[in-house]
């Protein structure tokens, strides 16, 4: 499964929006709303990644293992700006994201999923918004990036090659895993442990399962904070060779729902004023990073 698609979103891929996750399945016969029709219907219907710690996913110790995370948060905060519900759906992460965003944003599944008004933590990426004309992106609200991780008393700042014979934790099929397959000459290879989130790779090394992780810097310090005494050390410096400097973050609405991007458009720039992203970011440890797209240009 591609999860770097909601990492860096992989990058510029990643995610057939299959089946939603949630109880919200039902006729496609009604198409994602614009604001009229939201407020007319009081709901507001959110497609977040599932399995996606820290930014959403499953929380099984909430009653009925509702929805969880700092996009949950977010979505929650946005349809209360509205005066609206939150009725957030969780969908599973595939490998296309072009099939993500017509399936949960513009058209529906084939088998009944109704789609989304808005759909959280797709890339703000130029290449992406040239190349889907149903879909309109907007309210780029954070930053994101890859970062490092290591136990306690390791030398992060180290080459990761160093971390030979050793086990490196990462997520399968990623960004992360991929770049250490490849490097220095592929030395790591043999060395890496699998899973199936960066949160869980990160959180391999205060269980003593790891030795050394690549993963986003939100699934780090997430980790981080949730392991308060496992002494994880976070990396300072860049990984050398790391292709992807990293990625903006933003919301996606039908073309046809500018509307109602606008106003959560005005929402979210509202929360970053006021400090309340910033304040969602640090409830699940992680520091809220201002988008690239959204600071003045001079």
């Amino acid at each position: 499964m591609a999860r770097d698609r909601r990492s860096l979103l992989k990058g510029l891929a990643a995610a057939a929006g299959t089946l939603g996750l949630s109880t919200a399945f039902g006729p496609a016969r009604l198409g994602a709303a614009p604001l009229e029709k939201v407020k007319e219907l009081g709901v507001l219907r959110v497609g977040l990644y599932a399995d996606n710690r820290p930014w959403s996913w499953e929380d099984p110790s909430s009653n009925g293992g509702q929805p969880a995370g700092i996009d949950a948060d977010l979505a929650r905060a946005l349809a209360e700006t509205l005066g609206l519900r939150a009725d957030i759906v969780l969908f599973a992460a595939g490998e296309d994201l072009s099939d993500d965003l017509r399936n949960v944003v513009w058209r529906g599944g084939l088998l009944g999923f109704k789609p989304c008004d808005v759909m959280l933590h797709v890339p703000f990426d130029r290449a992406i918004i040239r190349q889907e004309d149903n879909v309109f992106f907007l309210a780029p609200y954070c930053r994101e990036s890859f970062g490092a991780a290591c136990s306690r008393g390791g030398n992060c700042e180290a080459m990761p090659a160093s971390f030979k014979g050793r086990p490196v934790a990462v997520e399968l099929a990623s960004i992360p895993d991929f770049y250490l397959l490849g490097h220095a000459g592929g030395v790591l290879a043999r060395d890496l442990v699998h899973l199936s989130t960066g949160y869980g790779a990160v959180s391999a090394l205060a269980e003593g399962r790891a030795d050394f992780a690549v993963a986003t810097t939100a699934q780090i310090e997430a980790a981080v904070a949730d392991h308060p005494g496992a002494g994880i050390q976070v990396r300072k410096s860049a990984l050398p060779m790391m292709l992807s400097p990293g990625w903006d973050i933003g919301l996606a609405v039908k073309e046809n729902s500018r509307t109602l991007g606008s106003a959560l458009e005005d929402a979210i720039d509202a929360m970053i004023a006021s400090g309340r992203l910033k304040a969602i970011f640090s409830r699940h440890g992680v520091e809220w990073r201002p988008a690239m797209a959204a600071q003045p240009q001079g």
